[in-house]
């Protein structure tokens, strides 16, 4: 598991209270993940990452993985 997905999947299971080891496959929305907490997640992950990701960014990003691939590029 590279070091992005390790970071992230800290921050599922501390921000949006997923599982131990967070499916990086799976949707938001399908994980129980409401906008509200997705909202707060990307900001936490900017913060995290030093990132600025944007709403539109954010909008094309359905699940861990994604978002991984995203902070990776």
């Amino acid at each position: 598991m590279s070091e992005t997905r390790e970071r992230l999947g800290k921050l599922a299971r501390q921000q949006l209270g997923m599982d131990r080891d967070p499916k990086f496959d799976v949707k938001f929305r399908d994980s129980g993940v409401s906008s509200m907490d997705a909202i707060a997640f990307f900001k936490e992950v900017n913060r995290e990452f030093g990132k600025n990701l944007t709403v539109g960014d954010c909008a094309e990003v359905h699940t861990l993985g994604e978002l991984a691939d995203l902070l990776d590029r």
